[in-house]
């Protein structure tokens, strides 16, 4: 085994969403970063759809650009069908989501991460983690090479003893066409990790040219929506996704072969995502339904290959074809690559903390699929957060933790950190508390200001978000400070503004000379933040009374078992999940209020003799 002669201060293993942000946000802040993978060609590779965003999900992609992070400006560039999810509804679930050209958004990863000072990038197998006195020293490949490192990001996203199914027939891989990792796996459970086996799916891939789209419903794409608030150019075409249906037909050919379904054979022992079910589940969980939604979504300009979003299947290769000829305008589909369901191994829950890093080994951190979520957002702000609390740590900082009340990525963290998972984790905005606040257009006046301290946003990008912070107050305090004639009385315009019937766009062309057009992003917030104003204080005013239980540090060497009254379960969840602090503990399931309480007056009565042992240590 040949040492390399230099020392990384990070190492990021795996090139997928989650190592990507990982080792971006590790070489920005300037620490010596090493992104490590099993194939160069295959970094920012989308896996599944080649889509970016969605309900809850675009609100994480806007989260990851406000903190300097990379995924929604490669959305952007590379996009090729924008929608806004949800505009027909109120603004704390509206979603951005984009198509994005499959090849193009992977090359313009790759070429980004190339571009980064401070990263390198290496192609290499992960065999074993080094390990010197319970803390990472360093990682061993395939290849023959010892790379020494003061800290480490795992994103093997599902190629830890990856195993692919379709009916029948099963093998290896990570993915369908790459390799899988196995001595990771035992690595780990010789570290002492407990892992556990999760499941998800892909659809069939169908031939353009073999599509009848004149018995579809065309979607088209729409203007002015972006992830980025740093503007980007997109030089490529936008083009439509179109929409057609499963029937009674499709139905009953996926019930005459359901045992000859993996899912349901028995073959497969790993939980799948609930809320992106395969077709089988479906059919199987809906039976009165008559009919499911599949989206046809191409996968770039460059490819005649369309996503079937909707009718992901482990089906036999014979029954996915003829399901598939059961489908308005599929009649004559060719499939260009079959459905098919993939095993992995992931970390199970309660072993690791809010900075993502794991309890039993100092230096490291885990993010994305290797903790139990499903989709390329949830992975990237993983690896965003755990790259960011890597290098504070080897600078021995203060921990960066976002909390629940001020992004969906502290939900989704607090949610991995205090909670039992018994399925793939999905985001969605019903997890958020605080929603109305966390909307997707002010994630940048909620968060960029972290990244400007962490060092990831420029002092441009900061003057930019102070211009448009200004701008805001001064519209809203144009509307509350205006009067003017309206159906016979004097209204001030903040208050015709908060009427169901009026938007700031109208409100303007009804009084073009008094209010000035910002542009749209500036309108919305001005309108959003009136129209919302009493909801909006009275979330803040929740956030105070919770605020207590936030703020209630729990040392992280805390002895639960030294704690008098505090039930047996609960010493054991406590222990094993080490939170935070005492808002995390109220969500961890086992731990009564009873035992918070608890908690809460030993906390305080140690707080207390700290304080007395410093005064006499003083004096």
């Amino acid at each position: 085994m040949w040492s390399y002669p230099e020392q990384f201060d990070l190492i990021v293993i795996g090139g997928g969403h989650a190592g990507c942000e990982a080792a971006h946000a590790g070489a920005l802040m300037g620490a010596r970063t090493l992104l490590l993978t099993m194939n160069l060609d295959t970094i920012g590779k989308m896996s599944c759809n080649p889509a970016i965003g969605g309900t809850a999900k675009g609100h994480i992609v806007r989260e990851i650009d406000a903190l300097g992070g990379v995924m929604g400006k490669i959305a952007d560039r590379t996009g090729i069908h924008f929608r806004m999810l949800n505009a027909s509804k109120g603004p704390a679930v509206w979603s951005p989501r984009a198509q994005s050209d499959r090849l193009a958004y992977q090359i313009e990863m790759k070429k980004s991460l190339e571009e980064v000072p401070s990263l390198e990038i290496k192609q290499g197998t992960i065999t074993s983690l080094g390990l010197e006195k319970g803390a990472i020293s360093g990682v061993e490949t395939l290849e023959g090479v010892f790379y020494p490192c003061r800290a480490v990001v795992l994103s093997a996203g599902t190629f830890m003893r990856g195993l692919l199914h379709v009916g029948a027939s099963t093998y290896s891989g990570g993915r369908a066409g790459d390799k899988t990792v196995t001595g990771l796996s035992k690595c780990l459970e010789d570290l002492g990790f407990r892992l556990e086996r999760l499941k998800t799916g892909t659809p069939p891939r169908l031939r353009a040219q073999s599509i009848d789209f004149s018995k579809t419903e065309e979607q088209l794409p729409e203007k002015g929506v972006r992830f980025s608030f740093d503007p980007q150019a997109n030089h490529l075409s936008h083009i439509s996704c179109f929409i057609t249906y499963t029937n009674k037909k499709t139905a009953y050919i996926v019930e005459k072969n359901l045992h000859r379904s993996p899912l349901f054979s028995g073959k497969i022992k790993g939980v799948g995502p609930r809320y992106c079910p395969s077709i089988e589940d479906k059919i199987v969980r809906f039976p009165n339904r008559s009919r499911h939604q599949i989206f046809l979504e191409p996968e770039g300009l460059q490819t005649r290959e369309v996503y079937a979003n909707g009718i992901s299947s482990s089906l036999p290769s014979d029954v996915q074809s003829e399901m598939i000829k059961t489908i308005p305008g599929l009649e004559h589909a060719q499939i260009m690559r079959f459905g098919y369901a993939i095993e992995y191994d992931y970390v199970a829950s309660g072993q690791i903390d809010a900075t993502l890093k794991t309890h039993a080994v100092e230096g490291l951190y885990l993010a994305g699929q290797v903790n139990g979520t499903t989709g390329y957002e949830e992975a990237a702000a993983q690896g965003l957060m755990a790259g960011i609390n890597a290098v504070l740590s080897v600078r021995k900082k203060p921990s960066f933790i976002l909390k629940r009340s001020e992004s969906y990525i502290g939900v989704m963290v607090d949610d991995l950190v205090s909670k039992e998972l018994d399925e793939p984790y999905r985001m969605f905005t019903s997890r958020a508390e605080h929603r109305l606040l966390l909307r997707q257009d002010n994630a940048d006046l909620r968060l960029r200001g972290y990244g400007k301290v962490l060092g990831l946003i420029s002092e441009t990008q900061c003057n930019c978000l102070e211009h448009k912070r200004s701008v805001i107050a001064a519209g809203t305090a144009l509307l509350e400070r205006t009067c003017l004639p309206f159906e016979g009385k004097s209204f001030r315009l903040a208050d015709l503004l908060k009427r169901p019937d009026f938007s700031y766009e109208k409100l303007r062309k009804k009084f073009p000379d008094k209010l000035p057009d910002y542009g749209e992003e500036v309108n919305t917030a001005i309108e959003i933040d009136l129209k919302y104003a009493g909801y909006i204080e009275r979330e803040k005013r929740e956030i105070e009374k919770l605020s207590m239980l936030e703020t209630s540090v729990i040392p992280k060497h805390f002895d639960y078992e030294s704690v008098i009254g505090l039930r047996h379960e609960a010493r054991e969840k406590l222990t094993q999940r080490r939170p935070h602090h005492l808002g995390q503990a109220v969500r961890i399931s086992g731990v009564s209020p009873s035992d918070i309480s608890i908690l809460m007056v030993s906390l305080k009565k140690m707080s207390l003799g700290k304080m007395h042992t410093d005064e006499t240590n003083t004096s």
